[in-house]
């Protein structure tokens, strides 16, 4: 009886938080759209050019506006790109020529492993770091670590991208300039190794940027358990630090670390873009900012809906398991 009662609990807390991320979506997609409505940049003027425009004439001006649906109004444009996207139709990128979400789903695949790895690298150096850390107190462990974490969350992640390229690249000449594959090689001929070593640095930089706020947050944590007076009991039994360590800290900060990792995919998510752009990596990221310049609605939009679907998940997925776990987060949500 009590575990019907609390799946239903958690059934309509899920649902609860799945409907506001839709509504989040669906507010994300139209501040999106007008915004690149009252942009100054003229789709036309950017993928036509000024000179071959102003040689055109006015039907053919016109005939142009209607394809890139820059004769009828915003609100109108809005809602028929909107029932378009919900039935499956991104619509067609103006800048390549293809399907939005074909675009998109060849630029995801070279973003998503390398966010990926990075989101789990960062998010187990940074607890395992700090972990250390908060069982060491006040000892040049804790001070060297804190300071690291300190010096990378106030770092800018396309200065930490330039710097390892300096070093790297120029000066040690170890790994490739930028890209996500050797220059001029045909696709067939790129191999596994290629991808990962073009990759590595793009992943580094991601894992050293986004390692900080889990690492001072599992360092709190533990400091906060290894003053607990459970833990003094268990010193008053002659258990050693280690044992205390893995028996009692890492199971008490194990779950609040996961959620805030699976929450801080949007930092992940908005360094990419900058590191994309600084290797030249053809990702996600570097094809939002080309859509942006370029005035591709179409595809700067199903980029912009996509995006915050995978952050939206992030934050969904920590809510639903923080609360499953924490009562008290299901009726502070419930009373919101």
């Amino acid at each position: 009886m009590k575990s019907s009662r609390f799946g239903r609990k958690i059934l309509y807390f899920s649902l609860k938080q799945l409907g506001r991320m839709v509504i989040l979506l669906f507010l994300v997609s139209a501040a999106a759209f007008f915004l690149v409505s009252v942009s100054p940049i003229d789709p036309l003027k950017v993928n036509v050019g000024q000179v071959a425009l102003g040689s055109m004439s006015q039907e053919q001006i016109a005939k142009l506006s209607e394809y890139w649906g820059t004769d009828l109004p915003p609100a109108e444009r809005f809602l028929s790109w909107a029932g378009d996207f919900i039935k499956g139709d991104m619509g067609t990128s103006l800048l390549y020529r293809q399907p939005v979400s074909h675009v998109i789903g060849v630029k995801l695949s070279n973003s998503l492993w390398l966010m990926a790895v990075a989101w789990l690298v960062s998010g187990a150096a940074g607890f395992a770091l700090g972990t250390l850390a908060g069982a060491n107190r006040g000892k040049t462990v804790d001070k060297v670590i804190s300071a690291y974490a300190l010096m990378t969350a106030s770092t800018p992640a396309f200065w930490l991208a330039l710097v390892l390229l300096m070093v790297f690249a120029v000066w040690l000449k170890m790994l490739p300039i930028g890209l996500s594959v050797p220059i001029g090689m045909e696709a067939a001929e790129v191999t596994l190794k290629d991808r990962v070593v073009h990759g590595i640095l793009p992943c580094l930089t991601l894992s050293i940027s986004g390692m900080s706020s889990i690492l001072l947050h599992t360092r709190g944590k533990m400091i906060q358990v290894m003053e607990s007076d459970y833990v003094l009991f268990a010193k008053a039994r002659g258990e050693s630090k280690s044992q205390i360590v893995f028996r009692h800290g890492i199971r008490n900060i194990l779950l609040p670390a996961l959620t805030l990792q699976l929450a801080s995919v949007s930092e992940i998510f908005g360094g990419s873009v900058l590191v994309e752009q600084v290797f030249s990596y053809p990702g996600l990221g570097q094809a939002a900012v080309t859509a942006g310049l370029g005035g591709d609605v179409p595809l700067l939009l199903g980029i912009t809906v996509i995006s915050a679907a995978i952050v939206f998940t992030g934050n969904f997925t920590a809510n639903v398991l923080y609360g499953a776990v924490d009562p008290r987060m299901r009726k502070g949500r419930e009373g919101a």
